[in-house]
């Protein structure tokens, strides 16, 4: 069997588990809805597969360094690296020294422009790849910062691993002058697990998008089913509620950061498998952190909040002025003032 059709029985079985977790309650609309968008997940992962340059992959290899564009990553199981362009399309394969090499040697040539100003690093959650945040990219492009996409192999690795891999990117972005966050879902959590071991002078704010930060009540039930779990891979292990578990080990970030969460605006959500309501996939209630500088719900499930109009405009609104709403409030989720958490 090849590399992609590897890859779709992949995105095929984790369709079926899926399914079969939504068949095994009753047929009610909400369960469809929440069918629908894992559905729609599955398809993107295909697409992915199928249309990259790169053969897809993007489970397998992890970015480490980015410049204006252009990327090394990491391969996950043999630790080689390649080099792609801004459209995929891989240059060459190597060690990190000679892909390095490489790229300094294509600035030179084709005189690329330096790396300045303002910029948001994009970071996608479980089963997604930077192809997701498209366009969020866009509008934020439009108003004037500088994306960085953030591809990680969410299914292979943990999230402090993740993390580690965030700060060897972060280090690369010379002559960024200021460094901003939109992240989704299990993104979220990456970058917390990063502000435990790293920091950097120039991370001004960040916006989460249904991050699980109280922990998703979701993977809870997943840890049921070994399929399920060897499926989500490590990261997907550290997702659920317990006490002892990851999540309750990340710190608050020390800068300013502001939280939408997905809604169905009923008691019961989108989904009956967990309680309250919820975005098909991660708990209103789960996404809160104390010490946020505002908080908002929209009406939108878990991955649409990646396309969802006011999500855009809140997005820009909170990076720009620090609110996510100009005509209210800012409304924080009390805590713990974000300056009092220690870093290591």
């Amino acid at each position: 069997m090849d590399f992609l059709s590897r890859l779709r029985c992949y995105g095929c079985t984790i369709l079926l588990l899926t399914g079969h977790v939504t068949l095994s309650s009753s047929a009610s609309a909400a369960e469809e809805s929440l069918s629908r968008s894992w559905i729609e997940t599955i398809k993107r992962q295909a697409e992915d597969a199928v249309l990259s340059k790169t053969a897809g992959g993007r489970q397998f290899w992890g970015d480490i360094y980015h410049c204006s564009g252009w990327r090394i990553q990491q391969n996950v199981f043999s630790g080689q690296c390649r080099l792609i362009d801004p459209e995929s399309l891989r240059y060459t394969n190597g060690t990190f020294a000679e892909c390095r090499t490489v790229l300094d040697e294509i600035a030179r040539e084709r005189n690329l422009a330096p790396q300045n100003g303002p910029a948001v690093i994009l970071i996608h959650g479980l089963l997604q790849s930077s192809r997701c945040m498209t366009s969020l990219g866009k509008s934020l492009q439009n108003a004037g910062y500088q994306t960085v996409e953030f591809d990680y192999p969410s299914t292979q690795i943990s999230i402090p691993e993740a993390a580690r891999n965030l700060d060897k990117v972060i280090q690369s972005l010379d002559g960024v002058s200021e460094i901003n966050f939109v992240v989704h879902s299990m993104g979220g959590l990456v970058v917390r697990a990063y502000t435990k071991e790293f920091d950097d002078p120039r991370i001004k704010r960040m916006v989460m998008l249904g991050t699980p930060n109280q922990g998703a009540e979701l993977a809870d039930l997943t840890r049921r089913s070994w399929l399920l779990r060897t499926a989500g891979g490590p990261s997907a292990r550290q997702l659920g509620t317990r006490s002892n578990g990851l999540i309750p080990q990340l710190p608050v970030p020390k800068f300013e950061f502001a939280v939408i969460a997905g809604s169905s605006g009923t008691a019961c959500g989108w989904n009956p498998l967990i309680p309250g309501d919820d975005d098909g996939t991660v708990t209103v209630d789960s996404t809160k952190l104390p010490g946020a500088s505002d908080f908002g719900v929209v009406n939108a499930m878990h991955s649409h909040l990646l396309w969802h109009e006011d999500v855009q405009t809140q997005t820009l609104n909170f990076l720009k002025d620090g609110r996510l709403n100009v005509d209210r409030e800012p409304q924080p989720i009390p805590g713990l003032p974000v300056q009092t958490v220690s870093q290591p």
